[in-house]
């Protein structure tokens, strides 16, 4: 039984029917994908939610594993430039040759880029992406494919040789690694931007995620035509073809948490009071039987898999006796950088933007602050919106244009997904005033995008738009707090410190997605049903899966 329906879910329910079980996928939406979706209205068509293909190898892995070649079902084409970064004008009028950047398939015209904007940053930033290169080996060969059951097994020699610069990268911020290497603040925004991928900010992850600069100034930046949704259609279709079951349109309102006995018939004592985890120990261990739908209907499973939000899993699906993190425990804890996202349906091109374009502001640490607090965000309270805000802009029309097989827009159109990162509240877009206000800050983010790139008449120009916010999150995906990512990746929320992917109070539980390891996006969330097999597997090595995996590898029968 698998919980959700998004890219988690659908992975991971594919991998599990191809060893031999018997998975069914209950999501409550009225069609898969989760936050990977897709919306079309008026002849457009937008990528609701991730929008960057990133780690090919990754995707190239899981497809392998199920004996399938991932250029069979997506369509990758490399965008070049990868994106435009507008750095906020100087004067009145719109960025000048100084104030943006393309970064591009090409690393000599790269660093004759970053040498305009700051000598002898070229070569620097050449060594940066080469520390990155090494730091993304590192945690591929040793942290991203672990369930960190056996903490041993993740660390050899090659991880105790880089130790040092391990404690480095764990205890120093990327900003800071990032300000190490260049001094003009927009090339630290360069090298530090991906930490709003991680659902947090540059002055809050470690600086062991300066990783994701292999990303794009190494790997480059790919796109699979027809959309971003296209590989929710590949997961779907590996499920479906290995037997798998998906009923949309179905709420689960209870994981059903049987208490295991003894021999004699009473409630066996906790186990926990072993290893002295005396708090744990304080609540009774159960075993998964399978869930209760919204209505009442019962679904019995012998392992039950939650790719929904954590959250939700540990303080609504669960009963709390059972929850590894109760509702107290999640005051501790930061739910990252939620979202308002604006898709707009534009008449006539706009060549100004590439495919990705980034929108950086002078006041970066003051963006983070007004979204994120100084410190972790426990609570709403202080935080908003800033203005002008730090943003993003996709332009799926640039590559699914007209004429090609799945236009993202009509002919003489272009599609735009504006995303500015807000605070997590699930207030902000969840009654008509609030929505209102939304209204004004997508006019306000559409005209920040014009006067930036030169598109005077940007906003009469939009025919059609759709604006959401945090609430959006929170009602739709029960998104903790409305994020739109999910838990931020700060170091005591990363790595070994995450919340595991198997539940410690309940037999048979296990979960998967971005609130779990290895953590936030599409990589990430394929990773962790791979782990999730692994657990099933009692397979504890850092190591991916052999390729191939044969059918029925599970040693179950459907």
């Amino acid at each position: 039984m698998v919980v959700g329906g998004g890219v988690a879910g659908l992975a991971t329910a594919a991998l599990l029917a191809h060893g031999g079980a018997q998975v069914t996928v209950v999501e409550r939406g009225e069609s898969v994908g989760g936050r990977a979706g897709t919306l079309e209205v008026d002849g457009f068509r937008f990528d609701t939610g991730p929008s960057w293909y990133f780690m090919p190898e990754v995707f190239e892995h899981y497809f392998a594993m199920l004996g399938e070649d991932v250029a069979d079902h997506l369509d990758l084409v490399p965008l070049d430039p990868g994106y435009r970064v507008f750095f906020e004008p100087s004067g009145d009028g719109p960025s000048t040759g100084d104030d943006r950047l393309d970064v591009t398939r090409d690393p000599v015209a790269n660093a004759a880029t970053f040498d305009r904007l700051e000598p002898g940053a070229g070569e620097r930033v050449t060594a940066y992406a080469r520390r990155a290169s090494e730091a993304y080996r590192l945690a591929l060969d040793h942290f991203l494919y672990t369930t960190f059951a056996r903490l041993d097994r993740a660390v050899d020699g090659a991880v105790l040789r880089r130790l040092p610069r391990l404690a480095t990268l764990l205890t120093r911020t990327l900003a800071q690694e990032a300000a190490r290497a260049v001094r003009d603040p927009r090339l630290r925004q360069v090298l530090g931007y991906h930490a709003v991928f991680l659902g947090s900010s540059p002055y809050r992850v470690p600086a062991l995620y300066s990783l994701m600069s292999h990303l794009d100034l190494v790997d480059g930046v790919q796109y699979p035509r027809g959309g971003m949704y296209t590989l929710v259609e590949a997961l779907e279709r590996l499920a479906r073809e290995r037997g798998v079951t998906i009923r949309t349109s179905t709420e689960v309102e209870e994981i059903l948490v049987d208490a295991p006995e003894d021999p004699d018939g009473r409630p066996r004592r906790d186990a926990f009071r072993r290893v002295g985890l005396r708090h744990l120990g304080r609540r009774p261990r159960g075993r998964a039987r399978g869930v209760r739908l919204a209505g009442g209907e019962e679904l019995a499973a012998d392992v039950v898999v939650s790719a929904a939000d954590l959250h939700h899993t540990e303080t609504a699906l669960l009963p709390q006796r059972y929850a590894d993190l109760p509702a107290p425990t999640w005051d501790r804890s930061g739910p990252g950088i939620s979202a308002m996202l604006v898709m707009a349906g534009v008449r006539g091109e706009l060549p100004e933007l590439a495919h990705h374009s980034l929108f950086f502001t002078r006041d970066w640490p003051g963006n983070f602050a007004a979204v994120l607090g100084d410190d972790r965000a426990s609570a709403v309270r202080g935080l908003d919106v800033p203005s002008p805000a730090s943003l993003y802009v996709s332009r799926t029309s640039a590559t699914d244009h007209a004429g090609t097989a799945r236009p993202a827009a009509p002919a003489g159109h272009e599609n735009l997904f504006v995303l500015v990162p807000f605070p997590a509240d699930e207030s902000l877009g969840a009654d008509d005033a609030s929505q209102e206000r939304l209204e004004r800050l997508a006019d306000a983010a559409l005209d920040q995008v014009a006067a930036w790139a030169g598109v005077d008449d940007l906003r009469e120009r939009v025919v059609t738009r759709r604006v959401v916010g945090p609430a959006h999150f929170h009602e739709t995906f029960h998104a903790w707090r409305g994020t739109a990512l999910g838990m931020e990746h700060t170091l005591r929320q990363s790595a070994m410190f995450r919340p595991g992917n198997a539940s410690r109070r309940v037999e048979g539980l296990y979960r998967a997605g971005s609130g779990t390891v290895p953590g936030v996006g599409l990589p990430m969330c394929v990773i962790s049903a791979e782990l999730v097999a692994k657990r099933l597997l009692g397979e504890t090595s850092a190591r991916p899966l052999p390729v191939p995996l044969r059918r029925g590898y599970l040693g179950v029968r459907g």
